[in-house]
């Protein structure tokens, strides 16, 4: 999911993301996988990026893993896959990147607003029942930032009204609901291999999940401009039968390449990012006007997986601005709620109709977070936060 950065005003001393140090201790791995990419000489949808597809599937669970060019063309064809037809409707939150809900538009759907519970950031279930019409046909958990949204009540309402889930789990690898990996509870889910992301390429790639062969069909097929039959080491394509429209987004090997070298410590930079955390949550409780992200009870085993650290404060803005004075970059997730985003006025609403997403937009804020970040560093964004929180508050 994408962000709005602070603007710094001073020098970065403290990034909101890098790879650097990661990346270069990754390199010996990453150039073998190169390596072999350029002997081979198949550089876009070839022979690496059924590698990936194959780890991924082992790694998640899932029957059928298919790469594409970026998360938000994974939506889009997950969701043409999965039966959406011109003006059905799809529950989105009101609290999530643009993508979600453009995918929606995209994909020939028209997106319907639901608010959020205000501890998760996820659709709220009651929510979704007071939205839902006659012509809804699908809703969209987005699980966001450490945790999945509360896929048992979501479900519950999904087939008490013959809806089809679709997830967003761009955000969420490695996060599992009683064992099953984000993105397998419905027709199907997405990856983001946005750079930042727990697991993240040098540039955009995506990926969709699914247990079902028909949609895992249709996606391989739309992805490459709707053509069926073999895709890898079959050059030319030129003359393949077209069977579905299809688009080019096809995922590129380079990137396929460096997923397979991150995918070697995935676990070890996901029990680093649990370990910023838990840091942050030591150092921060107690600290006036601020509100710490919670893991949720469910009623099926979960875990967190912290893709961000997200903090509330009343003074948000003014928060942000003092951390990039002291050159700690910040992430605003998100400023503006879709219900209100100026893409969709056309769907009439306004501010008030869902307070929990418009609330999280004022106060949300996101600290760095990222397996490179150093002790000393966690130590200096959270003594800054505090300081600052503490002197509002005197």
């Amino acid at each position: 999911m994408g962000a709005t950065s602070a603007t710094a005003a001073a020098p970065a001393r403290v990034p909101f993301f890098t790879q650097a140090a990661s990346f270069e201790s990754l390199w010996p791995t990453t150039r073998r996988h190169l390596d072999q990419l350029m002997d081979r000489g198949k550089f876009s949808h070839g022979p690496k990026v059924a590698e990936l597809e194959t780890v991924l599937a082992a790694w998640t669970g899932a029957r059928h893993v298919i790469g594409v060019n970026s998360g938000t063309d994974a939506l889009v064809l997950l969701l043409r896959a999965a039966g959406l037809r011109p003006g059905d409707e799809v529950i989105v939150p009101a609290y999530t990147f643009v993508a979600s809900a453009t995918s929606v538009v995209l994909a020939g759907g028209r997106p319907v607003f639901a608010d959020i519970d205000p501890v998760s950031y996820s659709l709220d279930p009651a929510s979704v029942e007071a939205v839902r019409t006659d012509r809804t046909r699908m809703v969209m958990p987005v699980h966001l930032f450490h945790q999945l949204a509360d896929l048992r009540a979501l479900l519950e309402v999904a087939d008490r009204h013959a809806l089809t889930v679709v997830e967003d789990s761009a955000e969420a690898f490695g996060m599992r609901w009683d064992g099953v990996h984000a993105g397998l509870h419905g027709a199907g889910g997405v990856l983001s291999f946005f750079p930042t992301k727990t697991l993240g390429a040098i540039g955009d790639a995506g990926a969709v999940l699914t247990d079902d062969p028909a949609v895992a069909d249709a996606v391989a097929a739309m992805r490459h401009h709707g053509r069926t039959g073999p895709t890898v080491d079959d050059f030319p394509t030129i003359n393949r039968p077209t069977e579905l429209l299809g688009t080019n987004s096809k995922m590129d090997d380079i990137q396929a390449a460096v997923l397979l070298a991150k995918l070697d410590r995935a676990d070890q930079d996901i029990a680093r990012r649990a370990e910023l955390a838990a840091g942050y949550t030591e150092r921060l409780t107690g600290t006036p006007g601020l509100t710490l992200p919670t893991v949720l009870p469910r009623t099926a085993a979960t875990n967190p997986v912290w893709y961000v650290y997200l903090i509330e404060s009343d003074h948000r803005d003014g928060l942000a601005e003092h951390l990039a004075r002291h050159g700690v970059q910040t992430e605003t997730y998100y400023p503006t709620p879709l219900h209100l985003q100026p893409c969709f006025a056309e769907l009439g609403h306004r501010r008030g109709e869902f307070p929990h997403a418009e609330a999280a937009c004022e106060r949300a804020l996101a600290l760095p977070l990222y397996p490179d970040l150093a002790d000393h560093h966690l130590d200096l964004v959270a003594d800054l936060v505090r300081g600052f929180q503490q002197g509002k508050h005197r």
